[in-house]
């Protein structure tokens, strides 16, 4: 038997980590195509500090509170799903309400837990496999051997990126700072891990032939170094801009090597494109996740209650991995 209702975190209003709160609700209805999850923990992302500010609302007809993705058990099934029953142990990427003991999910948008994975760190797969491999592998023809340049490869979106890139055969630099983080993503198979506060990743990019291919998650003054750190016909991948977003750059170099700049957000992408890269993750990445070949590291894991010393942590750039919650 369900709860009528359900704890949640709460955003009193747009603002730092102290808006949010803990709440109550009714439990959510799955709709059609829809399974209704049992929450066990719940990832901590950047696009969740973004929506706290203000500036990242929720697609039309999504849940108002914070959360992409979560792990947990399916107990409701909506109509027209057979790819699920109750019982099943999944991890989904949502559209938003994974700050809750119950979440509706697209079903089609659900994976299981990798044989041998803990559940309260599957919540930290979906919302960066999914952006990672449909930002930079998914329909692309990648080379073994190229090189990959990864801003900020101890965080999230930066552990995934260098695992994966590894898995295809890359050679793959990163920036980050401290001896801890530094080792950390060394450990995780980057070829060359650059301190940005004492080295310069232009030279040593440079040195390396140039990238074929580049994540960035900074912005401001790195989208021109970025530029001069890319290999000919390269592809810049642009999905956050710590450092802002509006700069001067000089387009000649982007023509002269024939660079392609692209961005772009998950949350606002079709269901039926995250339908497809749920499928192209479970037939090429999930088998490398059950043997182990790659993973995700959680850094810490915090309780419902203290959401907003989660949301400081992760402004404040101290993780290695993943932060998640659990109710």
């Amino acid at each position: 038997m369900l709860p009528e209702t359900m704890k949640t975190v709460e955003m009193t209003e747009p603002g730092g980590p102290e808006v949010l709160t803990l709440g109550t609700r009714p439990l959510p209805e799955p709709r059609a195509g829809e399974v209704l999850v049992k929450v066990t923990a719940a990832g901590v992302n950047g696009p969740d500090l973004v929506q706290r500010r203000g500036h990242y609302p929720p697609p039309k007809g999504a849940s108002d509170l914070l959360g992409l993705e979560v792990s947990g058990q399916v107990v409701g099934v909506g109509a027209d799903v057979t790819s699920w029953s109750e019982g099943d142990a999944i991890c989904g990427l949502t559209n938003g309400g994974g700050y809750a003991e119950f979440v509706a999910v697209d079903a089609s948008h659900c994976l299981p837990l990798p044989d041998s994975m803990d559940a309260v760190d599957a919540a930290g797969l979906c919302e960066t496999y999914f952006t990672v491999w449909s930002n930079l592998f998914l329909d692309q023809n990648i080379a073994e051997g190229s090189v990959l340049l990864v801003h900020g490869g101890a965080g999230g979106i930066g552990s995934t990126a260098i695992q994966l890139g590894g898995a295809k055969g890359m050679r793959v630099f990163t920036t980050c700072t401290g001896d801890e983080d530094m080792a950390y993503v060394t450990g995780l198979g980057a070829e060359r891990a650059i301190d940005f506060k004492t080295e310069d990743f232009v030279s040593i990019l440079r040195e390396a032939g140039g990238a074929n291919l580049i994540l960035d998650i900074i912005g401001g003054d790195y989208v021109a170094r970025n530029v001069k750190a890319a290999h000919a016909d390269a592809r810049i991948v642009q999905l956050a801009f710590n450092a802002g977003s509006r700069m001067e750059i000089d387009l000649m170099p982007i023509m002269l090597k024939r660079l392609t700049y692209t961005g772009s957000t998950l949350r606002s992408r079709p269901e039926a494109f995250k339908t497809r890269v749920a499928a192209d993750l479970r037939k090429h990445v999930w088998p490398l996740l059950s043997k182990g070949e790659i993973g995700t590291h959680t850094h810490q894991v915090f309780p419902f209650s203290q959401a907003a010393e989660a949301h400081r942590m992760m402004e404040a750039a101290q993780h290695r991995g993943k932060i998640l919650l659990t109710p």
